[in-house]
């Protein structure tokens, strides 16, 4: 092992990892009173050999490339106005009103940089919506739908003086069911997940505020995220390091980077560095990942920030490429350091005595502020509404530093009309997964029950800040939670509906009572015509599920109440996946999948109970019959104490979710991709559009890098149409989706279908009609570990459109690249 340099007293010492930046990579050379040098890498240098990640540096310089030119411009003019105090302060979050705060600059006119949670609303926002939840947008497989959403909650943002969201989030992907923050991601899929980030960006950037794509990169555990340290009094010693996600090049650029490459091709203002190591190396201090990946390959322009308390170094961190720290000082604790930290003033010194060169520093801070002019954050941005300051979870008034001077109204209501987008939105993402014996929708019904300690309101408060018993679960926990201005819950809103039908509704909301007591022994007075029933699962930030159970002894309330009802409906709101044993159950004659869908819940679920609105909504992950089924198991413990004993071994490559499935012919309860409908629909006659192109190379054209890449790999190279028709009596949406296996020539490991196509239609009942699929290059090409490009395999595809990753309707096959 490689001592740490002594740098600027003990806040600049590096980590020491076993296996990282610090070791791994060839450490940077100290030349006394000037900038640190470093060994370039060779070009064959590639993630991931000896579980190593190779030194890339230095950290490249922002270009202005994809449209940022003149934003670029004005940056490096305002930088050259600033101190060496200020460009520190720059780079170095502080405690104030917004979850992460740059200090305001009075004399330029710099009002600062309010940064604020979250993925689902304004976290610190009163008078503000709850939307739908990341995993409740994927589950709708609709681009519009997430434009809209994007665009929406950043307005909202917009409204409350935020520079800048924490969000979207491409990872965790959802390697693990087990993982308890995939609902504020999007899917167990890299091609979704990659359109969801995508058009979420497009849609916050478009109203004029940042986003910030997280977490980078193959974050896909809570436990153990972060260092478990000595208790001495900074809490700089760690007992057992981070836990390490080890993965190989390809898996890295299939499945991780995918999604993010989707996020820079959208000009995304800034990336999220994670907790976790990576191939042993911090995150925030990975050169490869975040030098040579992201701002190499993928040609980032914006900035990097390390999550809250990701920053383990000063210069190593700086010198691999991440360009501001949050909150500033932290630790597992939650405690502010009010002199601490590996930027602010230890920062100024080491510009001042050349360990960090200038030049870099200035790189960091034109990538800062470049996406605040693209997005003219300069005009008359409205100021930080002063009500967000209360009721900040992670910095309270008494802890700020800086005296915080607030303009405008106080308590703004930036809610406008989006409560009628929500209700839409929470409908077209709610999944039927059985329908049988007619049993939806609601035909007016002369007699219901609702059951389950899902279905009514919150009675411990507005804020899903915890894991409550009784109360509809519109949203979860942590950086991701809200705060309810109000909340639509069923019981209310399917009460509505049944006094406009005449319809008796009784209640049963306890789940003890309904699974020791029994329906049957309720004296019930008239037996229902159906029985609803509301489960619900609670997953968050910090730490990940123990079970993929429903929670609060869900089972075995369907089952009391199925004994007592021959047309049982369950209904849930959770993150993710659940197995859901009752659906074995004659009995429970529909299950419908709502997620975490924000403030219309109950109206939402209500519209499709009703038929108001046709579901249309996919799964974007896969419900297996038993929790064993699944593969990639979350580390959550080591039998040894080393330092740096957390490994996590991405073994399964490149067959995380239903790839996993079908690569070994594993049967599913509910496939990726599957959901019912009210209707029926028909797809067939896949065939090209266009003739295989001939003249395609298998490697791509060596184009200037722009955001996302070499823009070859962007490029239309292949198109496919397929007739879908409603065979059904109402109209409705669908989504038919398209497949490719790969030919026999690609490397072994390769799974059997991956996504590369999908579309939201509307059709009435009869109607028939003509849809494309356009395959860019990078669909249809592996990671050539060798070139270190994308690769086009040799011999014949095989196209696979339906309507979920396992009802194909129709194939074509196509040569591409001739052998």
């Amino acid at each position: 092992m490689i001592s740490p340099h002594t740098l600027l007293g003990a806040w600049l010492l590096l980590s020491v990892p076993s296996l990282g930046s610090d070791v791994c990579e060839t450490p940077p050379v100290n030349h006394p009173g000037t900038a640190f040098s470093y060994v370039q890498p060779l070009n064959t240098t590639i993630l991931g050999v000896d579980g190593h990640s190779p030194p890339v540096y230095p950290s490249p310089k922002m270009n202005g490339i994809g449209g940022w030119e003149t934003a670029l411009h004005k940056a490096q003019q305002w930088v050259k106005k600033l101190t060496t105090e200020e460009k520190a302060w720059m780079a170095t979050g502080q405690p104030g009103p917004c979850v992460g705060n740059i200090l305001p600059i009075p004399r330029l006119n710099f009002t600062g940089l309010c940064l604020q949670n979250g993925p689902q609303c304004v976290e610190e926002g009163s008078y503000s919506s709850v939307f739908v939840s990341g995993v409740s947008a994927a589950a709708s497989w609709d681009r519009k739908l997430l434009y809209e959403r994007g665009n929406a909650l950043a307005k909202e943002h917009k409204g409350k003086g935020s520079h800048v969201i924490l969000g979207p989030i491409g990872g965790p992907l959802g390697r693990s069911p087990y993982n308890g923050r995939t609902w504020e991601g999007f899917a167990a899929d890299p091609y979704l997940t990659g359109v969801c980030m995508e058009e979420t960006i497009n849609g916050m950037q478009d109203a004029g505020v940042q986003a910030n794509a997280k977490h980078f990169i193959a974050y896909e555990q809570e436990t153990q995220r972060i260092p478990t340290y000595a208790p001495d009094a900074n809490a700089t010693t760690y007992i057992q390091d981070s836990v390490s996600s080890n993965l190989d090049d390809r898996t890295m650029h299939e499945i991780y980077m995918w999604p993010f490459a989707n996020a820079v091709r959208a000009r995304v203002a800034s990336a999220m560095c994670s907790y976790n190591r990576i191939n042993g190396s911090h995150a925030c201090q990975n050169s490869y990942v975040l030098n040579q990946l992201l701002k190499t390959e993928l040609g980032f322009q914006g900035y990097v920030m390390s999550d809250w308390g990701a920053t383990h170094s000063g210069v190593s961190s700086i010198e691999s490429g991440m360009d501001m720290t949050m909150p500033g000082g932290f630790t597992e604790y939650g405690e502010l350091w009010t002199e601490g930290s590996y930027f602010g003033k230890n920062l100024t010194s080491a510009l001042k005595n050349g360990t960090v060169d200038m030049d870099r520093m200035d790189d960091m801070i034109v990538r800062i502020m470049t996406p605040y002019f693209w997005l003219n954050q300069d005009r008359n941005y409205p100021s930080v509404d002063a009500s967000v300051g209360p009721m900040n979870v992670d910095s309270a008034p008494d802890t700020w530093l800086y005296d915080w001077q607030f303009t405008g109204t106080t308590n703004r209501d930036v809610r406008g009309n989006h409560s009628a987008l929500i209700r839409a939105h929470g409908a077209a993402s709610t999944v039927l997964l059985k329908n049988e014996k007619n049993a939806l929708p609601l035909r007016k019904p002369r007699n219901i029950i609702i059951a389950g300690n899902d279905a009514g309101p919150l009675t411990q408060g507005p804020d899903t800040l915890g894991d409550f018993e009784f109360g509809v679960l519109a949203n979860s926990g942590s950086s991701g939670a809200c705060r309810f201005s109000y909340l639509s819950n069923p019981l209310e809103a399917i009460s509505a509906r049944a006094r406009k039908d005449g319809t008796l509704v009784q209640s049963y909301l306890n789940n003890t009572q309904i699974v020791h007591t029994g329906l049957e022994a309720l004296a019930i007075p008239q037996h229902p015509d159906a029985c609803l029933v509301f489960l619900k699962s609670y997953s968050a930030e910090g730490s990940d599920r123990s079970y993929l159970e429903l929670d609060w002894n869900a089972n075995a309330v369907v089952e009391a109440v199925a004994k007592f009802c021959n047309n049982t409906i369950v209904i849930t709101n959770s993150g993710g996946v659940n197995t859901m044993p009752f659906a074995d159950n004659e009995n429970v004659t529909a299950i419908l999948a709502q997620h975490y869908a924000g403030e219309e819940t109950g109206n939402a679920i209500a519209d499709v109970l009703y038929g108001d609105v046709n579901p249309s909504a996919k799964l974007p992950y896969v419900i297996a019959y038993n929790a064993s089924d699944y593969n990639a198991p979350i580390t959550t413990n080591v039998t040894t104490n080393g330092t740096y004993d957390w490994q996590s071994w991405f073994n399964e490559e490149l067959e995380v979710g239903y790839r996993y499935f079908d690569a070994h012919s594993i049967s599913v309860r509910y496939e990726f991709g599957f959901g019912l409908s009210y209707t029926t629909f028909g797809l067939q006659n896949l065939k090209a559009k266009t003739k295989a192109a001939g003249n395609l190379t298998a490697l791509p054209e060596k184009r200037p890098v722009q955001p996302g890449g070499n823009p070859a790999l962007w490029d239309t190279v292949y198109t496919l149409q397929a007739e879908v028709s409603n065979t059904g009596d109402v109209g409705g949406y669908t989504v038919p989706q398209l497949y490719v296996e790969y030919p026999s020539s690609t490397p072994a490991g390769t799974p059997p279908s991956q996504l590369r196509g999908f579309d939201k239609i509307w059709l009435r009942a009869g109607q028939k009609k003509t849809i494309t699929f356009e395959l860019m290059r990078r669909d249809v090409s592996y990671w050539d570990v060798v070139a270190q490009d994308w690769r086009i395999p040799a011999g014949q595809f095989t196209f696979k459109a339906g309507f979920s990753s396992r009802d194909f309707r129709s194939n074509a096959s196509v040569t591409l690249i001739s052998a």
